[in-house]
């Protein structure tokens, strides 16, 4: 009957169950829970338990919660406790491949932009940051409730791979991003505060506290190579093709996502250097899942399994 709840079956109320303490038990001794934490699990048990409909949602996003999870949990093990955190190479290398004379001296790009910005363009870089995740999840619910449900699947387990190999990356070779040069030089010093950088150009332009507030919260500043931001939207121009959507669409999301690339400069966040590093990530991620994983026979098993749940 419509509007009653339709509660899940025992081991599957019980898996979910056991992932919720264990979510909430290491986030609260790690971490600290916050209220963010708690909305997010709210709203799950809220899918889960509401009807069928709803809990194939809760299911079907587990890839993009996992996710946001695997960014928080990033905080338990900091990726400069594993590897020395470049600052100065990378910096050095920028300049050596990308440098431009400016008034005498060889500079990276950020610094060209740092020292020469437009409020028209502090406006638009900030637009065009803050779709970088909002614009993918959105586009894999549409291809949710559109009916595409095995390409919505495909979709976000690249989403997730793709993160999942950045992050390696993060602990492979922790560097530091432009800001931090600029602003601290080239000794690493720990615990270092997140900065908004260039965001902060917006934020001041409106009045507002969007990126002061979210870089606050930042899980790692010595994160920037590779650069998640200039992944996402490849991963999802890639998807928006091969799911044959709307040309203006795909246009939308090519028009996003070299925006990103640009704002990722511009606002000294991220080097050119890590903008495509980015972008290889998301190609490596989308060819070893599609031409790798979906080969493998366990992996398309279980790929099946998870796509007749959500069907």
């Amino acid at each position: 009957m419509t509007g009653l709840i339709h509660f899940p079956k025992k081991n599957e109320a019980l898996i979910a169950a056991i992932s919720i303490f264990i979510f909430l038990l290491v986030t609260t001794l790690c971490i600290g829970i916050r209220g963010e934490h708690v909305l997010m699990v709210g709203l799950f048990v809220l899918l889960f338990v509401a009807n069928t409909s709803t809990r194939k949602l809760a299911i079907a996003i587990l890839p993009f919660v996992i996710f946001g999870i695997s960014y928080d949990w990033m905080r338990i093990f900091p990726n400069y406790e594993f590897n020395p955190i470049d600052v100065g190479g990378l910096y050095e290398l920028e300049k050596s491949w990308f440098g431009i004379d400016y008034n005498g001296t060889r500079i990276i790009p950020c610094e060209f932009f740092d020292a020469n910005n437009w409020k028209w363009m502090d406006l638009c870089a900030g637009i065009f940051y803050l779709c970088w995740v909002p614009v993918p999840i959105a586009y894999g619910l549409w291809l949710y409730f559109k009916g595409d449900r095995e390409i919505y699947l495909r979709y976000a387990m690249v989403f997730l791979f793709v993160n999942l190999i950045g992050f390696a990356g993060y602990y492979i070779h922790p560097a530091a991003p432009p800001w931090y040069a600029i602003n601290y030089g080239f000794e690493p010093i720990l615990n270092t505060p997140g900065n908004v950088a260039g965001l902060g150009r917006f934020d001041e332009l409106l009045g507002v506290n969007i990126f002061n507030s979210m870089y606050g919260r930042n899980a790692n500043v010595f994160a920037a190579v590779p650069s998640l931001h200039s992944a996402y939207m490849v991963v999802t121009v890639c998807y928006a093709i091969l799911a044959k959507s709307n040309k203006f669409l795909i246009a939308l999301f090519v028009f996003i996502m070299f925006g990103i690339w640009f704002t990722a400069v511009y606002s000294s966040h991220h080097y050119l250097i890590d903008v495509m590093l980015g972008i290889c990530c998301a190609l490596l991620g989308f060819f070893l899942f599609e031409k790798g994983l979906m080969k493998w026979p366990a992996f398309h098993r279980f790929f099946k399994r998870y796509y007749n749940y959500i069907r």
